[in-house]
């Protein structure tokens, strides 16, 4: 039942005239039922006793309108339904999105709930889980309601009928019970299958493995996969079927004997009145239409239930998902103002989650306004996750973090993240115009700045040649205009993008170590530059790139193991930094020979 309310509360959010208009359709679904059971009663009544034209009249209005009044209105309602339904299941995804771009970043790292989060967008796009749901619970309404007009309907007539058809009703839903529980199982086991085929699809329809599937010949494969995991997948139904048909076929048989008994005892008060008052023609009519809705009105019941509990079940890694702690909810009320002035790290001790090893230890080193800084180190050192840090993806184990004087926790979130922009190895320029990705604004964009911009790191020649300048559209999924850029060129719009922000303190984590070193090399010159005098963090595998940096921060398995000038760490020997320099300039050399 939490679970229920918790999820209610989320479609709630999203269109409460959804719920509003479901658990109409439904109430008005029962009444329509309930209403064809017993008008009837007194049309036939009429027609076998006084014959009264006007009261005939009246009644047969009655049914006419029951029926085609509530299917107009239903009808309508359908309409509006639909569109509803439509809003509803968009509005969700969208708060999974929101709640993606929401988390803290540990979470998106983390396999377990990585593994939730896939789990989490096939539950709700492969299985519809949440459409389903809700219709499940107007199902449970509507057909509840009209439960409750049956019993009352049928208690008039007295005990012996009622005990029969809960005595019918209780073998049928145990029957239903455990079919839905086999049910239940197999669908669980067929997730994780779903989604090892689902994998293999997404790969067949992946632009970027395309390559790799043709140069190998890797489709027999793919395909031998694919093929596999459906077959699997179609062995389950094939067994919840079968399953499902022999238990269909014992409730049929349940039910057959169960409206012979309501047939033959309503008979026989109709014809004597040993077993009670007698009954009429239409109080006849009446109870032997309650009584056979009643059974299948009560294994629809059992269906809703059991569905609910079914669907609810399959929403679990979604609701699980949407109950993680967000990032903005984990932060301090002090708003950032104005510009950073020293970053120092005291003692910083870090862990990644469920890893053995901290990363970093004992980790202390200050930075001053204006000052650019290289951290350099071998991989795996814990260079990246110096700034990960820094940008509140992770949480220190101990030690503290401090921004001007001040721990980073203490600030508000979305006020300290507007100090900070970076470019990261695996940045992305995403599917639209260029002036979009620089800006990171559909409308309202600075159209002066982004074209300064353009200019400054070098890409003025290249957008001059676009028929649609800084209006051309990145990719040709969605445009067939769309324009292609060299790992360059690409570099220098994420770059723009970083400076476009306006952030007292840019970070570059090695973006550019796809490229060449003399591409390299230009790329961080240019940087360097760009940013004037704002706090600049560098990380590159390539040593030429700390040369202009104010200090350079040496990490050795997961501790400093020096900060310092290029020209002083170069008279240290036997430094890792002098090793890693004179190790690189000799290969160079190499290559240059």
């Amino acid at each position: 039942m939490k679970k229920l309310i918790h999820f209610l509360s989320l479609a709630w959010s999203v269109s409460p005239a959804y719920i509003i208009l479901l658990v109409i359709n439904a109430l008005l679904g029962s009444a329509k039922t309930l209403l064809n059971i017993v008008l009837p009663m007194y049309l036939i009544d009429e027609l076998t006793g006084a014959k009264d034209i006007k009261l005939l009249c009246l009644y047969g209005g009655f049914i006419v309108l029951n029926n085609v009044g509530m299917m107009f209105l239903t009808n309508t309602l359908q309409r509006f339904l639909k569109v509803k339904e439509e809003q509803t299941h968009d509005g969700m995804n969208k708060l999974m999105s929101e709640k993606i771009m929401n988390l803290e970043y540990s979470y998106l790292e983390d396999p377990y709930y990585l593994d939730l989060k896939e789990r989490a967008v096939f539950t709700v796009q492969n299985q519809n889980a949440i459409s389903n749901l809700i219709v499940s619970l107007a199902d449970l309404i509507s057909r509840g309601a009209t439960l409750i007009g049956l019993i009352v309907i049928l208690v008039s007539l007295g005990p012996v009928l009622l005990i029969v058809l809960l005595i019918g009703l209780t073998i049928m839903l145990g029957i239903y019970a455990g079919v839905s529980k086999y049910q239940t199982q197999i669908m669980q086991e067929i997730i994780p299958t779903n989604r090892k085929y689902s994998y293999y699809i997404n790969v067949v329809l992946e632009k970027e493995a395309q390559k790799d599937v043709r140069l190998y010949k890797m489709e027999d494969m793919l395909a031998d996969r694919i093929v596999g995991f459906s077959n699997e997948v179609c062995d389950m139904f094939e067994r919840v079927q079968i399953k499902f048909g022999k238990a269909m076929g014992q409730m049929g048989a349940v039910g057959e004997g169960v409206a012979a008994f309501s047939y033959g005892y309503v008979g026989l008060r109709t014809i004597s009145d040993k077993f009670g008052p007698q009954l009429s023609l239409g109080e006849l009519t009446m109870y032997v239409s309650a009584a056979i809705n009643f059974s299948s009105m009560v294994v629809q019941f059992g269906e809703s239930v059991v569905s609910m509990i079914q669907f609810l079940s399959w929403l679990d890694p979604y609701m699980e998902f949407m109950s993680l702690a967000e990032e903005t909810q984990s932060t301090g009320k002090i708003p950032f103002e104005g510009a950073v002035e020293t970053v120092e790290f005291r003692n910083v001790t870090f862990t990644y989650p469920k890893a053995e090893k901290a990363v970093l230890q004992n980790v202390s080193f200050s930075i001053k306004k204006g000052e650019k800084i290289s951290i350099v180190g071998l991989n795996g050192a814990g260079k990246s996750t110096l700034v990960k840090l820094i940008c509140r993806m992770y949480q220190a184990d101990s030690g503290e973090i401090l921004i001007n004087g001040r721990n980073i926790y203490d600030y508000e979130y979305l006020s300290y993240m507007n100090t900070i922009s970076a470019v990261f190895q695996d940045y992305r320029l995403f599917n639209f115009t260029i002036a979009e990705n620089i800006s990171c604004q559909e409308k309202d964009a600075d159209v002066a700045e982004v074209n300064r911009l353009v200019y400054e790191v070098g890409l003025e020649e290249k957008v001059k040649e676009l028929p649609l300048g800084i209006e051309s559209r990145f990719g040709k999924e969605y445009d067939e205009e769309g324009i292609e850029m060299s790992g360059g060129q690409a570099q220098k719009i994420a770059i723009a993008r970083a400076l476009y922000k306006k952030a007292s303190m840019v970070i570059l984590d090695e973006p550019a170590s796809a490229l060449d070193p003399i591409a390299e090399a230009e790329i961080y010159e240019k940087f360097n530059s760009l940013v004037e005098d704002k706090t600049a963090i560098y990380i590159s595998h390539r040593m030429s790139s700390s040369v202009f940096c104010d200090k350079i921060l040496i990490i050795d398995d997961g501790t400093v193991a020096d900060f310092d000038t290029h020209e002083n760490l170069m008279q240290k020997t036997e430094s890792l930094y002098y090793k890693l320099f004179m190790s690189q300039a000799e290969n160079y050399k190499l290559c240059e020979s």
